[in-house]
């Protein structure tokens, strides 16, 4: 089976199977879930749910949270990963969002990463997700499932894994295989005993395909 091959029926078999998938995040506008993808860094979707609701209540927009200090925020988000460093990216960004984008997430990539605490796959995020733009983001979901299907040659960094995803997968399909990724990672192709006999494209899989 050559690579291109691989990619027509994996995306095939999730068109057909998973028309709808979104991020778990939960959020209301742009600002909302620039938060929540910051937060969600090496930490759980549910975690931060569990924390955003009382932290928006009172930063529901950057202009609040541009007012407001890493310590004020830090005890909303302390139950989180690197509350730390994450509450002062938080009120960094918003400063850089009232300051030099009138209170307006950006919806370019090279803006975004501009932002503190935002890189390229968060940016990739709020691009893909708000935008609706041909972005690929790459986390530890994406990554593990792309080079063990098979939709990578063994790529070393996100980058690589992004760059040859974006490659093959059809601009319009993108931010949806993002997340066609990312839930398959989170509940099928799990880091730790993938479900491989329930998994609906374990017969275009190449790690399946050298076990047998």
């Amino acid at each position: 089976m050559t690579k291109k091959e691989r990619y027509h029926k994996i995306i095939e078999w999730f068109e057909a199977n998973v028309p709808v998938a979104e991020t778990e995040l939960h959020y209301h506008d742009p600002f909302q879930l620039l938060v929540a993808v910051i937060l969600s860094a090496q930490c759980t979707d549910k975690r931060v749910n569990m924390v955003t609701p009382a932290l928006f209540e009172v930063f529901p927009e950057p202009e609040s949270m541009a007012a407001s200090n890493p310590e004020t925020v830090f005890e909303y988000i302390k139950s989180i990963s690197y509350p730390n460093n994450k509450s002062k990216h938080l009120v960094g960004m918003a400063k850089m969002l009232v300051e030099d984008f009138n209170g307006t997430v950006p919806s370019e990539i090279d803006d975004l990463v501009k932002l503190p605490g935002v890189g390229r796959k968060t940016a990739n995020v709020i691009a893909a997700v708000v935008f609706d733009k041909p972005a690929m983001p790459v986390d530890t979901h994406v990554f593990r499932v792309a080079n063990r299907i098979g939709l990578t040659d063994h790529s070393k960094t996100p980058l690589e894994t992004e760059k040859e995803l974006v490659k093959y997968i059809p601009g319009k399909l993108l931010p949806i295989a993002h997340h066609w990724l990312i839930l398959h990672g989170r509940y099928v192709c799990t880091a730790r005993s993938p479900k491989c006999n329930t998994c609906g494209i374990a017969a275009w899989c190449k790690e399946v395909g050298i076990k047998q």
